[in-house]
């Protein structure tokens, strides 16, 4: 089992930045990879961003690559997303998901990622 709470999320303007973060409580955290995913009203959850269980590897979604990036401290039991020159349609609610199906390819849809957050909400004005 995994436990994922998600943190950071706030009202920013355009062009501005924020850091989320998500705290991983279970199974050993450096054992999978995760997984970024965000939602807005109406539409499907999309794919942000993934790490490999070392950090080594990462792979984002064209929509946020330049401006989006991922991350992880193992022995923090964490994983951030930092981004920067936020746009009003990054607005969404943001998932943390934990992919423990042990996979060197990373995955890219919801239904692959095994645990979730309760999400925390991002709100960029223009």
């Amino acid at each position: 089992q995994v436990q994922l709470v998600e943190s950071g999320g706030g009202l920013v303007q355009a062009g501005g930045s924020l850091r989320l973060s998500c705290a991983a409580s279970g199974r050993t955290f450096s054992s999978y990879a995760m997984g970024w995913f965000r939602q807005a009203p109406g539409k499907e959850r999309e794919f942000v961003a993934a790490i490999s269980w070392s950090g080594a590897r990462t792979y984002y979604a064209d929509s946020v690559k330049g401006r989006v990036t991922i991350s992880r401290v193992n022995a923090k039991n964490t994983v951030y997303l930092q981004m920067n020159s936020l746009k009003p349609e990054d607005t969404a609610v943001y998932y943390c998901a934990a992919d423990v199906s042990g996979s060197y390819h990373f995955s890219l849809t919801a239904h692959e990622y095994d645990y979730w957050g309760q999400g925390t909400q991002v709100t960029v004005s223009s």
